[in-house]
């Protein structure tokens, strides 16, 4: 009987070191492919260019290859205890790093039936790293970056996006990784919320959509310029049906993802303001019709309108709010909900999401837990969130840094002490990159 090389892939790239890689497997026996599915590479890198039945076809072609099994998880685990290879080749650029807790789990479960792990020497120079890299034109095009957003939902479990409100917030939300406390592997951001708050704020304008649609289009596109993951924006009430449909043409042809609209009317009052200040909504049939207009007026089916509810900022209750979201999706055909709240306990969303959730099981509800923070995302995604929007941060951080810089030279009559609080100017001078 045959004996088992087993070779887990997750690039949808095929590249010298992969190919490195199943030829040393060939050598020691049948090969098994383990292809990580789209759902397990989007849990710790960006989404797959080819999709998992094209990436089959591409490795099962390979005339070393045997057969192609599907591997769902980052763990080789459940695959492993199917097959019992003699067998699992890997690269040696395992050892340390992200993956490490993988190949630790690997190791014992191959020494439980005497298995042997073969670690084949780095290809240096070649990985799909660096040439995903190469890709990120390709990945900054309106049509890739417009549809990631719809690709990442079906993909993960939960989305996690932050506010970004330059180009230079951006290039933060872009490279921000910090290593999973469970996995080991890069936890990151999945999407950019470009708010109307921060966006008139660091105009020095109030929130009151005083800022109109060309200059927000602006900061978009700087965005844009730097980065490549997807923008959902905060439409404010999306204004007048009539510009809301030509607004929405503009955001889908630029390359934005979704964008985010309210029911209120009249001078907009931010939200967070709750009862403290006048806050209406508009007509439920009216503004599903508004929404209606806007995805009659698309020209892909990638573009996503949600429908931003207020009932419980405006004190009209659960109820009222459960009803508006049935007909903004009924209606309306909004692609998601979002239902905001100032509570701090957080438990109105809890039985909304409940409530909603019974109802509309695929449909998609967006967070923003600004008052409600101490609830940790994968508690939120428990209860039903899809997509959960950190919405101010980086303006707030900004704001306190540049405070505290511009009070310490203020007080000291000089830049020294200040510069601990500062990016060294050589830092920035290569901060941005200049490809």
């Amino acid at each position: 009987m045959a004996k088992v090389a087993y070779v887990s892939v997750a690039s949808d790239i095929l590249h010298e070191g992969i190919l490195n890689v199943i030829a040393k497997a060939a050598e020691l026996g049948e090969v098994v492919i383990g292809l990580m599915s789209d759902e397990a590479i989007a849990t710790y890198k960006r989404v797959p260019l080819l999709s998992y039945a094209s990436r089959e076809r591409v490795y099962a072609s390979l005339a070393d290859v045997s057969r192609v099994v599907r591997q769902d998880t980052l763990s080789y685990r459940k695959n492993l205890l199917a097959l019992h290879p003699d067998y699992v080749v890997h690269g040696d650029d395992w050892v340390e790093g992200p993956q490490s807790m993988v190949r630790a789990e690997v190791v014992e479960l191959l020494a439980s039936w005497g298995g042997e792990l073969v670690e084949v020497p780095y290809t240096r120079g070649v990985s799909a790293t660096s040439l995903e890299a190469r890709l990120r034109e390709f990945r900054r095009s309106p049509d890739e970056r417009r549809g990631s957003l719809r690709r990442l939902l079906r993909l993960k479990p939960f989305l996690r996006v932050i506010e970004a409100s330059n180009g230079l917030n951006g290039l933060v939300v872009e490279n921000a990784s910090v290593p999973d406390p469970v996995t080991g592997l890069a936890r990151s951001f999945d999407g950019m919320w470009v708010s109307s708050l921060c966006d008139s704020t660091l105009k020095g304008k109030p929130d009151i959509e005083l800022v109109d649609f060309t200059s927000r289009l602006a900061t978009i596109q700087e965005i844009m310029e730097v980065t490549t993951k997807p923008i959902i924006l905060d439409g404010d009430t999306g204004g007048r049906t009539e510009w809301f449909v030509h607004n929405v043409r503009t955001l889908e042809r630029v390359g934005v993802s979704a964008v985010i609209v309210e029911d209120k009317v009249g001078l907009k009052q931010n939200s967070l303001f709750g009862t403290e200040r006048m806050q209406r909504q508009a007509d439920p049939h009216e503004f599903a019709a508004k929404i209606a207009a806007g995805k009659r007026a698309q020209r892909t089916t990638d573009f996503m309108i949600v429908a931003r509810i207020e009932s419980l900022i405006a004190g009209t209750g659960l109820d009222d709010a459960l009803a508006r979201a049935r007909t903004y999706v009924s209606e309306g055909g909004a692609d998601a909900v979002m239902i905001h709240s100032r509570d701090h306990a957080g438990d109105d969303v809890a039985a909304f999401m409940a409530a909603f959730k019974s109802e509309f099981p695929e449909v998609p509800v967006v967070l923003v837990p600004t008052t409600y923070n101490h609830l940790t995302e994968e508690e939120l995604a428990r209860r039903g969130a899809s997509i959960i929007i950190h919405a101010n941060h980086l303006l707030r951080a900004t704001y306190l840094a540049t405070e505290r810089v511009a009070r310490s030279i203020l007080e000291h009559g000089r830049s020294l002490e200040a510069d601990e609080l500062c990016l060294p100017i050589k830092d920035v001078l290569t901060l941005i990159p200049e490809d």
